[in-house]
């Protein structure tokens, strides 16, 4: 319902056979630039904002081009992309990314891939990711501790200075090995490209980095690395044979462009990177040790494909979970309830909520109740002409419950701001009269910002924590605000790494139950005039860990953030929250 604006996604495709081997067998030479466009095309939900790819040419001679990057802006990136790539981009190596913009900045400068240029092939660097780093003052500061200037401040481009640094650190290395060999000339550069080791270059690089992500990159000379964060918040798979190797943020891409089963696809685990060299040779190496693991809940609830066989059942299993809680918020009368979701990512919780209604023997009586109508373009400023407008973005189904007798149970994948249940769902579904409205979200309540890639990063936007500092505020506990901003203050001045595991906000939440700050948020978020009792019901915290067992980053919900960086982050945007206000004031 409230789309998320959230992490990238990356694709990448290394040919392990010359190209004439695969025309003759697949009847073109485009055979790794069509499936990278399928690979980037089955990941278009990760991204809108933008897109890019970069190709690499082994075969050029001197004195031609050997490495491209083609990029463009827009939801309709990839096809854009897709027109303009001729004949020189038949290469063996191929990488592609598709943005989402968690920093607010837009514009082609930050569309991925980053491109670092030099004469040397070996030196030439080529970098996209999936990620969001949370400690980028300090990598700056190192950068031009060392003597760099960095021309623009953004994660992506330092990280690209700090890798090429590394890279050129390498290069220089095996110069000097190469001469102490008495190799003079073009035997330098010969012996260069063919013994770079990029597990060098990463290992002196990453561990710089406190956030999520998955980073991948060429070289001109031919590498192909990519690597993942040591806690394992994005997610990485791969799969490999004798023509390809390749790599993706989701594992049906991968299952679907290239036909497998997906028991023979792997995940990259965290710390770990995946490196194809210039021959063609694959390994993995460790290039961190793997912190506690943190995979991205998020991923399972909303991001991913639900075509990808465990997120299909695990968000089955989500919906089934709230059985009981939505059993008691109707007070067990299934016979007078009508059972519906919010188009069109949560269907198949909606399958598993009904499902679990099913097990306790009952019929269910389902109706497609809500229709998204528009997508509302925003050529009308006015704030009151906007807000009226947004009311229309959904439509509802006439007659399709009995008015004042059915109870009407909807749930959705995620409440997070709440914004679009209250300028149009509740105002909508109001008019159907009907009992009760139980509005279920598949997910826990969303309290804290995610500062790992996902579009949420701002304390006061969040529903639950609005209703928090509302109760607060009346039960006259302001005192709880100020001994949390004073902590969090005064946290911003210490190292990261002697923070505690636990932010300074969760006290804010403390003092309140699970149902007062349900209630608390359907007070806020009923709009004027509106006579339907509504109860909110969200997972809880055990059936989402019970649903999704493999992926127990669950900081936006419980605000037990994986890294330092992430802690420091919160109780900085509790600060700015704090003094924002009292520049209102």
């Amino acid at each position: 319902m409230e789309q998320l604006k959230h992490e990238c996604g990356v694709a990448m495709i290394r040919l392990l056979k010359p190209l004439a081997y695969y025309e003759q067998k697949y009847g073109t030479w485009r055979y790794g630039l069509d499936k990278l466009y399928l690979m980037m095309e089955k990941q278009h939900n990760r991204g809108q904002e933008g897109a890019g790819v970069a190709c690499v040419n082994l075969d050029a001679p001197v004195g031609e081009e050997y490495m491209f990057r083609e990029r463009a802006e827009g939801k309709d990136a990839i096809t854009e992309i897709f027109k303009r790539v001729d004949d020189s981009f038949a290469g063996q190596l191929y990488m592609g990314h598709l943005r989402y913009s968690t920093t607010g900045k837009s514009g082609l400068q930050y569309v991925h891939p980053f491109l670092r240029r030099n004469n040397w092939r070996a030196k030439n660097l080529c970098l996209c990711g999936n990620f969001n780093m949370t400690n980028i003052d300090e990598v700056f500061c190192f950068l031009t501790q060392q003597g760099q200037s960095p021309r623009i401040y953004g994660d992506s481009y330092i990280t690209l200075e700090l890798m090429g640094h590394r890279l050129d650190r390498e290069i220089e290395r095996l110069f000097q090995e190469a001469s102490s060999k008495g190799l003079q000339g073009t035997d330098i550069t010969r012996y260069i490209d063919d013994n770079v080791q990029m597990a060098n270059v990463l290992r002196t690089t990453m561990p710089h980095y406190d956030g999520g992500y998955v980073m991948c990159g060429l070289t001109g000379s031919g590498e192909m690395f990519a690597v993942r964060d040591p806690w394992g918040i994005r997610p990485a798979f791969f799969y490999q044979d004798d023509e390809v190797v390749v790599l993706a943020s989701e594992r049906p891409v991968i299952q679907t462009t290239f036909n497998l089963h997906a028991a023979e696809i792997k995940e990259l685990l965290p710390g770990q990177s995946l490196i194809v060299n210039k021959n063609g040779e694959i390994h993995r190496e460790q290039i961190m040790a793997a912190q506690k693991y943190s995979a991205c809940s998020f991923e399972r609830i909303y991001f991913s494909r639900g075509s990808d066989r465990d997120i299909y059942q695990e968000r089955k299993h989500l919906g089934e979970q709230l059985t009981p809680a939505i059993m008691k918020a109707i007070d067990d009368d299934v016979q007078h309830t009508v059972f519906s979701y919010i188009p069109n990512t949560a269907e198949v919780v909606f399958y598993g909520m009904t499902d679990g209604v099913r097990r306790l023997n009952h019929d269910v009586r389902i109706e497609k109740v809500v229709w998204k109508d528009i997508k509302l373009r925003t050529f009308i400023t006015e704030g009151a002409e906007r807000n009226d407008l947004a009311a229309h973005v959904y439509d509802i189904t006439y007659g399709c419950l009995q008015p004042y007798e059915d109870n009407l149970v909807i749930i959705d994948d995620s409440i997070v701001r709440g914004t679009t249940l209250k300028e149009s769902i509740f105002k909508i579904l109001d008019r159907l009269h009907p009992k009760k409205i139980v509005m279920v979200s598949s997910s826990p309540q969303i309290r804290y910002p995610d500062y790992y890639g996902i579009d949420m990063s701002h304390l006061e936007e969040l529903c639950a924590f609005r209703a928090a500092i509302a109760l607060i505020k009346e039960r006259n506990m302001d005192k709880l605000i100020g001994e949390t901003y004073e902590k969090c203050k005064c946290s911003l001045t210490k190292p990261p790494s002697s923070l505690p595991p636990d932010n300074y906000v969760r006290a804010i939440y403390a003092p309140f139950t699970v149902d007062e700050i349900n209630s608390k948020i359907v007070e806020m978020l009923r709009p004027e005039g509106m006579q339907t009792p509504v109860e909110l019901v969200f997972q809880s915290i055990e059936g989402l860990h019970a649903a999704c067992p493999q992926h127990p980053g669950d900081w936006y919900f419980t605000g037990r953030y994986p890294t330092p960086g992430g802690i420091r982050m919160v109780n900085q945007a509790f600060v700015n929250y704090v003094e924002n206000i009292l520049k209102m004031q």
